[in-house]
């Protein structure tokens, strides 16, 4: 019986010894996996900014000076 007891007991083992290399290596590529996805949120929010920051607009600018002169003619000096 005890060496059945022992023989459980060296299963056991290895089946940790086991589970704890798969946990390192699963710690690992998280480890890779999050770095890699850290990368790309930074490269996807200096894209992001990019688009955010506006761009010179000249048609609003046009429309209100030809606003601008229509009002002037509607002008009635009495």
């Amino acid at each position: 019986m005890s060496e059945d007891l022992q023989e459980r007991v060296q299963e056991l083992e290895a089946s940790v010894a086991g589970l704890t290399d798969e946990l390192i290596e699963c710690k690992q590529r998280i480890r890779d996996l999050e770095a890699a996805s850290d990368a790309d949120l930074a490269d996807v929010s200096t894209t992001e900014s990019d688009d955010i920051l506006p761009e010179a607009d000249t048609s609003n600018s046009e429309e209100s000076e030809t606003e601008d002169e229509q009002d002037s003619d509607d002008i009635i000096v009495a």
